[in-house]
């Protein structure tokens, strides 16, 4: 499993613009939004959050669409159909890698964004946290989509059509983190989490088994 995730690792910070796409997209999204609303910092404070997941929601959205396209073509897919081991760990094992190569750059450039957004550092925390719990299950539901229009070519906005409707809610407790109910807000994204984990690589193994087929 280790030596899976390693070589999915290695093999995305090879292709650069695999991983810096989504990094940049991250940032230049969120330095618009002072230069369009202005310098209210009140303001800005209030809707640093939304902006910070939406960003990151649109960013993740960018970039799994080809979590299995290039195998798809080179054909390392097939392998993975026919291979003995269970096809459940190795969409994990791919899930994982995508999540570390990513997802976890936008997390760790959070904190600085969201000070040009004049968050508090008690936000920031909270918002960090939630980005940490929040986005594995964004990775792992849109794992999902990304198998299922594995053989279609340009599908164009048919995968954000299929994935958006499980995002929203995601999205709207992660965005309520720096609420009063932060700690209900952390464990009901801690359940999403674990929920997704037990269920979203089986049903991707389903859903690859059926977009191959396509």
């Amino acid at each position: 499993m280790f030596n899976i995730i390693f070589y999915e690792i290695r093999t995305t910070l090879r292709q650069a613009h695999s991983w810096l796409t989504p990094l940049l997209f991250f940032v230049m999204v969120i330095t618009l939004f002072p230069l369009a609303i202005g310098p209210n910092e009140s303001l800005l404070e209030k809707i640093a959050p939304g902006i910070l997941w939406v960003a990151a929601l649109l960013a993740i959205l960018l970039s799994i669409g080809n979590l299995f396209r290039h195998d798809a073509d080179e054909g390392y897919l097939d392998v993975m159909l026919l291979s003995p081991y269970p096809l459940t760990w190795l969409v994990l094992c791919k899930v994982m890698s995508h999540w570390l190569t990513h997802c976890l750059p936008l997390i760790l450039i959070s904190p600085i964004l969201g000070f040009l957004l004049h968050l508090p550092a008690h936000e920031q925390y909270a918002l960090f946290v939630s980005l940490l719990l929040g986005t594995p299950v964004l990775t792992l539901l849109g794992a999902i989509g990304a198998a299922l229009v594995v053989g279609i070519r340009g599908h164009g906005l048919l995968l954000p059509i299929l994935i958006m409707p499980l995002y929203i809610p995601v999205l709207i407790v992660g965005t309520a983190t720096t609420q009063q109910s932060m700690a209900g807000c952390f464990a009901i994204l801690g359940a999403l989490l674990l929920f997704s984990l037990a269920f979203a690589p089986f049903l991707t193994g389903i859903a690859l088994r059926i977009g191959v087929n396509q």
